[in-house]
């Protein structure tokens, strides 16, 4: 089943976001050469694709598992989660509808 996955950042988080970025990206990369992604991406501050220095709000994934406790362990272990990037995680099942 599907399960997104919506991270928030934690204030001032921009430093710790850049330097644990590349074992982020790895781990999401696993993940989608296995085919389990929909979509995953980060939110910026402002509206712009590049924010700069006003960094990010969060991140969201849409992702397969087999449980919502395998995405929850998942989600749990991710580089950002660890490393105090983010300061909340929250799983919940996703229906696919479109497109």
């Amino acid at each position: 089943m599907w399960y997104s996955i919506i991270c928030k950042d934690k204030e001032d988080s921009l430093r710790l976001r850049l330097e644990t970025r590349e074992s982020h990206l790895k781990r999401i990369d696993l993940l989608n050469k296995d085919g389990r992604i929909l979509i995953a991406g980060p939110n910026p501050a402002i509206d712009s694709k590049e924010p700069g220095q006003a960094g990010f709000t969060g991140s969201i994934i849409i992702a397969k598992f087999n449980s919502i406790e395998a995405a929850k362990k998942w989600a749990e272990e991710d580089p950002y989660m660890v490393a105090g990037v983010f300061s909340s995680i929250e799983v919940m099942p996703f229906k696919k509808v479109f497109p």
